[in-house]
């Protein structure tokens, strides 16, 4: 079995998995440096694993797809052939965490006893009582408490 130890930045292919014996494991999505390669040439994806209880715990808790990680460890090339290489992480820096991901479906939510959808495809929401009596169509979440409020000055806050 042939070991090189290696430094490498890339970004978090997936959540990252629980492993046999308290490991864990992940794909790492390691950019190519287009300037010193030809254009056919495209990024790589690195296995990652780890049994450092730290670094376990961080990978399963706290990394996230889209994380960029710099990970310093051992390559391993396992010597079964056509079998990619491995790298076992001694060494995990978070350069730059992942943008929040932005909602693709329909989510509910309770503003006291009031109900609203928020649909990531329209800035509206419509807002409805906790009864499901139709209360109006906010044109923005900013205006949900405009709305609420006037139609508790029409109705009386009844529902």
């Amino acid at each position: 079995m042939d070991t090189k130890p290696c430094s490498v930045d890339g970004w978090v292919d997936a959540m990252p998995a629980p492993g046999p014996r308290d490991t864990a494991t992940f794909d790492l999505i390691v950019p190519t440096d287009l300037d010193s390669v030809e254009e056919d040439i495209h990024d790589t994806v690195v296995t990652c694993t780890s049994g450092d209880p730290w670094i376990v715990h961080e990978l399963l808790n706290v990394i996230q797809p889209g994380d960029l990680l710099r990970v310093t460890g051992t390559l391993v090339q396992l010597p079964a052939p056509g079998e990619p290489a491995l790298l076992v992480v001694d060494a995990l820096e978070v350069l730059d965490t992942a943008p929040v991901p932005v909602l693709r479906d329909m989510v509910l939510d309770r503003y006291g006893d009031y109900v609203v959808i928020f649909d990531a495809n329209t800035d509206a929401v419509p807002v409805f009582t906790a009864l499901g009596q139709w209360v109006g169509l906010a044109d923005n979440s900013d205006t949900i408490a405009t709305l609420i409020d006037v139609h508790e000055r029409v109705n009386g806050g009844d529902q």
